[in-house]
């Protein structure tokens, strides 16, 4: 349930990116390209719900949530890729110069919008069932969870830097131009994209909300605190860990497609182990365990990664490193639980009892 703390936090929310932020780049205070940096950050956002999922809430440290989050990318690139083509065969540059007449067969799906939609959701889940299937069928888990999963995000990375996957290799996809004949370059189309990921980021939190909250999520949590004991209850551990990891994988793809046409570009340096690491940074410095937490995590740690690039472009990975570091050691709890502790000295919240009086939960 919606306590008064919660509604209060969702209106500020909507009301900041749904009204002031599009108000004020009509009224000229702020710059179109300022408004699509925030809806790429919600893409992150969206992503970083789906690890929240699969590591605060089950317990499972996946370091390969950026390859679904690429292969939703990809697939939307594809697409995008195809309808700004010119040339032989209307095939993409980097094909052209591969003396490629005919367009390869795993690109022929991707011509049309309705295919490339579904391509990109079933594709990254099915890889995650995949993968998933033979992890916690082999109860793979901790440590050697991370590093084979950090093993496979580093796999495919090297896979698609290669020109024979017809991929664009090191360069990846980009000079896109158009999405179902709207000009991506107008400023229309970037504040309808802008608002088209606000509505999702609201839609996927308020389902991960559901799902948490639900029997099937009590499990989830079950797990985390106790695999050795739910093993010995009617609960199947192994299906409920490959269905949330499938959910996860979704989640990361649908951020992925939609934050490919607001960036213009995907390579496959967004899918190497320092990209899977930072998306484990945005949930742990945010609040793992706290839908709220992936949220603010990833909100915010972009947002100073554009501040600190811009003023102290060699600092970010030391900014971010002793971000990570006072976490640990002062506020395991991220982001969050620091808004939480200031709840308690103002009175907000009950220390005693631990329950916050207007809420600050899910």
């Amino acid at each position: 349930m919606f306590t008064k703390t919660n509604k209060i936090i969702y209106s500020l929310f909507l009301l900041i990116f749904a009204v002031l932020l599009p108000l004020g780049y009509s009224a000229g205070l702020i710059s179109i390209n300022s408004v699509s940096l925030w809806g790429r950050y919600f893409c992150f956002a969206i992503a970083a719900l789906g690890i929240d999922l699969i590591w605060g809430y089950t317990g499972i440290m996946s370091m390969c949530q950026a390859i679904f989050f690429c292969l939703g990318g990809y697939a939307m690139g594809m697409y995008l890729t195809l309808n700004s083509a010119s040339g032989t065969a209307m095939l993409p540059d980097f094909m052209s110069w591969n003396n490629l007449t005919d367009l390869p067969l795993l690109w022929q799906p991707f011509q049309h919008f309705v295919p490339t939609v579904l391509l990109a959701l079933v594709v990254p889940a099915l890889l995650a069932l995949f993968i998933g299937y033979f992890i916690f069928r082999s109860r793979i888990k901790g440590v050697y969870m991370a590093i084979i999963t950090q093993a496979l995000a580093l796999s495919v990375y090297l896979l698609f830097l290669r020109n024979e996957t017809n991929m664009g290799g090191t360069n990846g996809l980009t000079n896109f131009k158009s999405l179902l004949g709207f000009d991506l370059s107008s400023a229309s189309v970037k504040i309808g994209m802008y608002m088209l990921s606000l509505a999702v980021l609201v839609g996927v939190y308020g389902c991960c909300r559901k799902i948490v909250g639900s029997k099937f999520g009590k499990v989830l949590m079950a797990i985390r605190d106790s695999e050795f004991r739910v093993g010995y209850t009617a609960y199947n551990v192994l299906y409920y860990k490959l269905t949330i990891f499938v959910i996860a994988g979704a989640i990361g793809a649908l951020a992925g497609m939609l934050y490919v046409p607001q960036t213009g570009i995907i390579t496959p340096g967004r899918m190497d182990v320092k990209a899977s690491v930072e998306m484990l940074m945005w949930v742990a410095l945010g609040g793992r365990g706290h839908l709220k937490g992936a949220v603010l995590g990833a909100l915010l740690v972009n947002c100073l990664y554009s501040i600190c690039t811009t003023v102290f472009p060699e600092g970010w990975l030391f900014i971010l490193g002793i971000l990570y570091v006072l976490t640990v050691l002062y506020f395991d709890k991220g982001f969050l639980g620091l808004l939480e502790w200031l709840a308690i000295r103002v009175g907000f919240r009950d220390a005693k009892a631990g329950t916050v009086t207007s809420g600050i939960n899910n």
